[in-house]
């Protein structure tokens, strides 16, 4: 468990500093919908597990080359399981992401994104001792559309498949 949180903050490092300190850095907060963890086995095989209520996410995107960002992201979620040896899950994803803008004009601005990462299911079995199951992480983007509200502030939608959820809507801010 050690060994992989040194090489995702290894690695976030790496990222963060391949951003220079003059690009200019982007902070988003969303909410994506069905989840890796809903359509996948990231809770240690208990059985008669919800769906998760989506995810929370929150990150930075530097601006390493023209059309192109790279920075750390942090997705939280959780659910439970029914019957009679119940747990609550939560899961926390800590993914290095990159974005592609692939076309814009003066309203909307299409991109690709992907990230890749680790995610942490934190285990909570009623009347046992709680325990970590790490997974990869991982976000498939191929489709993601930015509109602009100000020169400032953005608002987004994605279409693709992970940690983030199959369809992510949420705000960019520019700092």
């Amino acid at each position: 468990m050690k060994k992989i949180l040194i090489a995702v903050a290894a690695a976030l490092g790496i990222g963060a500093g391949a951003a220079n300190a003059q690009a200019p850095a982007q902070l988003f907060v969303s909410y994506g919908g069905y989840t890796q963890m809903d359509a996948s086995d990231c809770h240690d095989g208990w059985h008669g597990v919800n769906n998760a209520w989506g995810a929370l996410n929150a990150g930075v995107n530097f601006k390493v080359a023209p059309g192109f960002w790279l920075g750390p992201s942090y997705t939280f979620s959780s659910t439970d399981t029914k019957g009679e040896h119940s747990s609550k899950i939560a899961y926390h994803a800590i993914m290095l992401n990159g974005r592609y803008d692939y076309w814009r004009n003066s309203i909307v601005k299409l991109y690709a994104h992907a990230g890749i990462g680790v995610l942490v299911s934190h285990m909570q079995p009623r009347g046992g001792d709680s325990y970590n199951k790490t997974y990869c992480a991982f976000q498939l983007v191929p489709l993601g559309a930015e509109v602009g509200l100000s020169r400032s502030v953005a608002m987004f939608g994605e279409v693709g498949y992970g940690a983030q959820g199959l369809l992510q809507v949420g705000l960019r801010f520019n700092l």
